[in-house]
């Protein structure tokens, strides 16, 4: 297994054990996988793929994904409501490119995932957040702050939520689509660890929903297959698809990541991505319970209600504030992600988050003991 802290993308220092981390582990990345469905790929000594590709994205890896989200979802997919993108992030900083303006404001759930508050920054959108509660994304608050403000854009994690694990109930996801349609905002329904459950499947993926005007559901494979692949995907309707794909950035450049679609598309139609997808959901599942029963040992005034999927705990300890925590415990060589981290308005000072999918039990075990002594 590769060291981390030999790779400048994690950024931990040696002997550290960063237990915020929500990469996947190094010893679950499918390098056997994608070495056969690359040499696949190039078997077929078809050249199409190392060209610049179609504005939408490849059309034999939109069909590949559109079968694996049926059987996934349930329900139907047509690779036409299917665009390619580099990564959720990627996804989203278009959507933000095309269809906000500096100064616009964007809803978000309160926590929110910080990295995706930091490209509304890059925006120059104003982000005002929406209380949740154990089922997530509060329904009324957000009814409420619809009477003050119009928003452009509306994010919503609604599936094990990063950080608090949490999950939309079906009738809340019902909800917001009607509201999105009342209002006029784009509701953007960030689904990358939709299908991580581990204990529960979640409700319908917004996919149900994706015909309506003002509903995107994004995905990528960075979580069920490797984030190195900057590969993803969002489902939407066909007035705004046809919006994206003739986008400056693709009329000059073609489809994006034409030939990792190709790779992709090799894993999908060989069957390898929903057997590693059974595989993650099996590890995390142990990695989850020996975590919870791990933190009722090392650290038991910690509050915190067991994830269902996903890759986080979302833990309270009254009284601490977990930014100065953060400090102490990286002098004993442990790492988290305090809670502020994923507030925009600065609050959130008690919770912290820890993943309980990139270490093995040995380093899970020794970081929380760590974590600790410092408390």
């Amino acid at each position: 297994m590769t060291d981390p802290s030999l790779v400048t993308q994690i950024r931990t220092p040696p002997g550290t054990i960063d237990l915020g981390l929500g990469d996947p582990p190094f010893d679950l990345l499918p390098l056997d996988l994608l070495r056969r469905a690359a040499a696949d790929a190039f078997a077929h000594r078809d050249p199409h793929f190392l060209q610049y590709g179609l504005e939408q994205g490849s059309l034999p890896f939109r069909a590949h994904l559109a079968d694996f989200l049926a059987r996934g979802y349930g329900f139907p997919i047509s690779a036409e409501s299917l665009f390619v993108t580099p990564g959720a992030s990627g996804g989203l900083d278009l959507l933000c490119t095309l269809f906000t303006r500096p100064g616009q404001t964007v809803l978000v759930e309160e926590p929110s995932y910080f990295l995706a508050l930091r490209i509304f920054a890059d925006h120059g959108l104003q982000v005002v957040s929406i209380e949740t509660d154990a089922d997530g994304l509060l329904i009324e608050a957000l009814e409420a702050q619809l009477k003050r403000v119009h928003p452009a854009l509306v994010y919503t994690i609604p599936s094990f939520q990063n950080p608090s694990g949490r999950t939309l109930p079906a009738v809340r996801r019902e909800r917001l689509v009607e509201l999105a349609h009342d209002h006029d905002f784009l509701l953007v329904a960030d689904e990358v660890y939709h299908f991580l459950g581990t204990t529960r499947q979640p409700p319908a993926s917004f996919s149900a929903y994706a015909q309506e005007a003002n509903v995107v559901a994004l995905n990528s494979f960075s979580k069920i297959l490797a984030p190195g692949l900057r590969l993803g995907w969002l489902q939407a309707n066909p007035g705004l698809i046809q919006q994206l794909a003739g986008c400056g950035l693709l009329d000059s450049g073609g489809g994006l990541s034409p030939f990792t679609s190709a790779v992709v598309g090799e894993v999908i139609a060989s069957g390898g991505l929903e057997a590693h997808i059974n595989k993650l959901q099996a590890i995390y599942r142990e990695r989850l319970r020996f975590m919870d029963a791990t933190l009722r040992r090392a650290l038991p005034g910690a509050e915190y209600a067991l994830p269902e999927g996903g890759y986080f705990f979302w833990a309270r300890l009254p009284g601490v504030d977990t930014s100065a925590l953060r400090e102490r415990a990286r002098a004993r060589r442990v790492d988290l992600r305090p809670g502020k981290l994923f507030s925009s308005r600065g609050g959130l000072g008690e919770y912290m988050r820890l993943s309980f999918a990139f270490y093995e039990e040995e380093q899970v075990e020794e970081g929380l003991q760590r974590l600790a002594q410092c408390l």
